[in-house]
Parts: C-alpha cells; structure tokens; sequence
C-alpha cells in the first residue's frame, strides 16, 4: 500500500459521542479520482472531517499523506493539512480581501516566504482553473462558479497529495456543476493529484462514471465503478 494517499482500516466514525459509520475500509491510490456518496446524514462529511482530522479517529487505523489519525497530535494537525487540499459548498472566501490577497493569505499561513515563488504559483494555479485575469476581484464580484474556481485554486496552492472536497456543486446550478466536475478531472489528469469529492449529484455520477463509496446505514460500501 506503499502508494495510497488514503487508507482506513476497521475504522470508526463519530460525530461528538454518536457513532456514524462503523468498521469503514478503503484507499484512495496516488493519482485516483473518486465520488462519495450517500443522503443528507450518512456520514459523507464526518468522514471527510476524519480525513482531514477535523473530527478524531476513535476506533481503527487511518493514514492520510503519510499521517497516521489514530496517533495525530492537535500540534500535527497543520502539518497534515499542507499535504491535501480541503474544497467547500460555500467557497470559504475571504469577503474583505481580493483574490490576489487572499491567496497570497494562505500560502503565508502556509509557510511560503519568497515572494517569487508565491507569486508565480498563484499564476500556475489561476489558470489551471481557467481564471488567470481575476487577481484584482473581490469575491463578491464573481460568480459562484467562479468563487468556486478560486476555491479550488487555493486548495491546489501547496501541491496537495488529494483535495477532499465536500459538495463543491452544492451551490452551483448544472450547467455550473459539470463545469466545475470537468474542472476536478482535469486536475486529477494534468497534476495527478487525487480526488475524493462527496456529492449528492447522482446524474452527475451516472454521466462521468468513476470508482464510488456510498455511505448507506452506517457502513461505506465500494461500488468500484470505473
């Protein structure tokens, strides 16, 4: 398993004291894209909260970019999250800032210091997303589509090993979705970063069909589609 990105093993996950899903088993190659799914309350979020160690592993193992959950730390926490990259519904933008700023924001909460550097990786990432002309925008003058874009764009800053993102059509209408799952693969192909992206978007799915995890009745189930 020497090039999983993401392994669980007997996990279980809970929300504060109530148990969602339980004995939860599955990886997530380098360079893998795949859907999670389930309804509204099945775990979806709590186990991407795991992942992200927002939420702790209690019960079994979990590597995550070569981060054990079960052994992190509060203090390791950071750490682990400069290695993958998180995507929101809501975007998460700073409102009173532009793009530009609050890019540059990140990647100093991310550790970057030479300006340069900075710079031409925020370049590289706007127009991966398609938006290379927008650094001067508030985020109130875009589109949800494109808040989303630079969303993605901030996730991809630091080269994450996988983005978890969680319901990132959520907000968008279709049109706008299918821009935004195209925009994923392309990411997926160009940089090789992996993708688990929860959705409720099923036609999205049954249109673009990859490997799925469906979190039904406490349990997540592997529907290996391909």
């Amino acid at each position: 398993m020497a090039n999983s990105v993401i392994t669980l093993q007997n996990a279980d996950i809970y929300q504060k004291d109530k148990l969602v899903l339980s004995d939860v088993n599955f990886s997530i190659e380098e360079g893998e894209f795949v859907y999670l799914i389930g309804k509204t309350g099945s775990g979806k979020s709590s186990l991407l909260k795991t992942l992200y160690a927002d939420l702790w592993l209690e019960k079994g193992t979990g590597t995550v970019a070569g981060f054990q959950l079960e052994k992190m730390r509060h203090k390791e926490v950071p750490y682990l999250r400069r290695k993958i990259g998180i995507i929101f519904q809501d975007f998460q933008l700073l409102t009173d800032r532009n793009v530009h700023q609050n890019l540059q924001f990140f990647m100093g909460a991310m550790g970057w210091k030479d300006k340069a550097e900075i710079e031409d990786r925020i370049a590289e990432v706007l127009e991966l997303v398609g938006l290379p002309d927008v650094l001067q925008k508030m985020p109130h003058q875009l589109s949800g589509g494109e808040q989303q874009r630079i969303a993605i764009a901030r996730a991809l800053l630091n080269h994450p090993e996988i983005l978890l993102a969680d319901e990132p059509t959520g907000n968008l209408d279709p049109e706008k979705s299918i821009e935004i799952l195209k925009l994923f693969f392309k990411i997926n192909q160009v940089s090789k970063t992996a993708v688990l992206m929860a959705t409720h978007g099923l036609d999205l799915i049954e249109r673009y069909p990859k490997r799925t995890l469906y979190c039904e009745g406490g349990k997540v189930r592997d529907l290996h589609q391909a």
